[in-house]
């Protein structure tokens, strides 16, 4: 909530289902307007007003009643979105508007062109720190990544002062990503697929076209890619597998990762392709990976997929590190090997910036950290 410029006039906030958008603009109404307050209307696009009245008309009789702040949810259930929230922001100057979307949705690649008048944010899952604090009640502050690998055994060390990040790490990894993890707990792997099955069965065929005779097929690939392991990237053998062409396969991945739950990393990014192999998969996040996956997940996927997903959802450029060298490359310059606590410096020996990200362990020693303190960078 304290990242985004709420002054702007036009904000689009977009992400996963269940990441908790309504929630937070939600808490942002009630925290910042009175209760009755006629300046300010929160509304849901898919709700059924909404099939008889437009978001133009809405926003003419808001404004004309004194209405000042617009927060719209659901935007991508609405036909013509991005040309009448053009037309709103045109006519109403004194209006702010907040729209909130899909990963699929392209704010900037709509009807109209968004991109001189929106300000757009992307909202992650709960991060570690986030978790716990939902789960211990403990507020600890955020780290960023240049203070965390200046410094990591001093980090440590004030955070175990509070709490002793082991004890809960491993349940995060399984659960907890997603914040309606708190609201039944014992029911949340079946939520976490019911995610995964409208991303696929409503939200990728009415934004990419998928066809629902395929959605079979894509549920069969996210199964085939939770039990992979990220060094075995077989296009050809993982299309035989499900029953499709590799060009087919290719754009399902990219429409995957576009809905949040793959990631495909490649070693150069700005010299990729839309439909080229990527170097390794991994889910999204590992709490995808203990739902989808049909035996024991490999401990190492799980932990590459934490790493990943918690340094993207600060914003950092992932990519993936080579055969040679260690596991990523972060940034453009820093090199992480992830593993267990006996994870040794050879792959990132020869790295001017390289590190290990270790499993199991409570304290950084020289530039081996503990992978959960990579779960406070937000």
């Amino acid at each position: 909530m304290d990242k985004i410029n709420w002054n702007s006039r036009l904000i689009g906030i977009k992400g996963p289902k269940g990441v908790g958008k309504s929630t937070l603009i939600q808490q942002y109404i009630r925290k910042h307007f009175k209760a009755g307050d006629r300046h300010v209307l929160y509304c849901s696009a898919d709700t059924g007003y909404f099939t008889e009245h437009t978001l133009t008309e809405t926003a003419m009789r808001f404004v004309r009643e004194g209405g000042t702040h617009l927060f719209i949810d659901e935007i991508h259930k609405y036909d013509n979105w991005s040309r009448e929230l053009k037309e709103i922001y045109d006519l109403y100057r004194d209006l702010h508007v907040v729209a909130s979307g899909s990963s699929l949705i392209r704010f900037n690649d709509g009807q109209a062109d968004l991109s001189r008048r929106l300000v757009e944010y992307e909202m992650p899952g709960l991060s570690f720190r986030e978790y716990l604090w939902f789960e211990t009640g403990i507020q600890l502050d955020p780290i960023s990544l240049d203070d965390l690998l200046s410094d990591p055994a001093g980090f440590c060390m004030r955070i175990r002062k509070y709490i002793k990040p082991l004890e809960y790490f491993k349940n995060y990894l399984k659960a907890g990503y997603y914040p309606f993890y708190f609201e039944e707990k014992g029911v949340y792997q079946n939520k976490v697929q019911g995610v995964v099955n409208y991303i696929i069965e409503s939200e990728l065929t009415a934004h990419r076209g998928l066809e629902v005779g395929n959605t079979r097929k894509v549920k069969a690939l996210l199964q085939v890619l939770s039990r992979l392991v990220p060094f075995q990237v077989d296009i050809s053998k993982i299309s035989r597998n499900i029953g499709i062409q590799r060009p087919t396969t290719l754009k399902y991945m990219k429409n995957l990762e576009e809905a949040k739950l793959i990631r495909r990393l490649f070693s150069d990014l700005a010299s990729t392709s839309d439909l080229q192999k990527p170097d390794k998969i991994l889910l999204d996040n590992p709490n995808l990976i203990y739902t989808l996956s049909s035996v024991t997940p490999d401990i190492g996927t799980v932990r590459e997929s934490f790493f990943c997903n918690q340094l993207a959802g600060t914003g950092h450029l992932v990519e993936y590190g080579g055969i040679a060298g260690g596991d990523f490359k972060i940034d453009g310059d820093i090199v992480v090997e992830v593993g267990g606590e006996d994870k040794g410096f050879r792959q990132v020996k020869d790295a001017k910036n390289g590190y290990v990200a270790a499993d199991d362990i409570e304290s950084a020693v020289f530039r081996k950290i503990p992978l959960w303190a990579f779960g406070f960078l937000y």
